[in-house]
């Protein structure tokens, strides 16, 4: 028992590190003009972290978890083509390129970050907060916070480009909505973290993006 609680630290401490490290790498090159670098990395980043959640968070109940991650993903994914294709949600916007291959004008890893920012952000509310109705609402604001200062930067980074130049109210609007759905859909699927990678993830993507944000204001 303390040999797997030992490894349990070190898997934890070792992914906080990488996730840092790779955060402030990504960071100190854009800032000195590696831009292009970096930024077509960004899917690279995005299943390291993804990969390292896995590595601290395996799935127990295995098929049952799977189908709801995987409900996230479709989700997502779903959402972001209506949104793009259509305007019905989120606003007018495209995708640029550097995000990886598309489906239906949308990066497939697009799903990935759904399931990603789901993820920590429930967790951290499930840390944080008892009430299991509350919690989801926590988590959904979240997410909305840490998108608004995505927002002014994904142009410049060629994430995704809105029509009008920027991001109307709806958009965050509708991922409140969307991240609300997904936050109670995944309440139970979540575990009581006592190692705070989760918390370190979402605090490395504020960093990144508040740090370009200010600095591109």
């Amino acid at each position: 028992m303390n040999n797997e609680l030992s490894f349990s630290v070190v898997k934890s401490n070792t992914s906080i590190f990488a996730i840092w490290l790779v955060t402030i790498s990504g960071m100190t090159g854009i800032w000195l003009g590696y831009g292009a670098w970096f930024l077509p990395k960004t899917p690279l980043n995005l299943l390291l972290g993804l990969a390292l959640l896995y590595w601290n968070f395996p799935l127990k109940n295995v098929w049952p978890g799977m189908l709801i991650w995987s409900l996230v993903y479709i989700t997502g994914m779903g959402v972001e083509m209506i949104g793009v294709n259509t305007g019905l949600l989120f606003g007018d916007y495209w995708y640029g390129e550097n995000l990886g291959p598309k489906l239906a004008n949308v990066p497939l890893l697009i799903g990935i970050n759904w399931v990603v920012l789901t993820f920590i952000t429930a967790t951290i509310a499930k840390r944080f907060v008892s009430n299991p109705w509350i919690a989801p609402v926590c988590g959904a604001a979240l997410m909305v916070a840490l998108d608004f200062f995505i927002e002014p930067v994904a142009s410049v980074f060629d994430y995704w480009h809105w029509n009008a130049g920027y991001a109307p109210l709806r958009n965050y609007i509708d991922w409140f909505v969307v991240a609300f759905v997904l936050q109670v859909l995944v309440k139970n699927y979540v575990p009581q973290a006592k190692y705070p990678l989760p918390l370190h993830h979402f605090a490395t993507q504020v960093l990144f993006f508040v740090f370009f944000y200010l600095i591109n204001k």
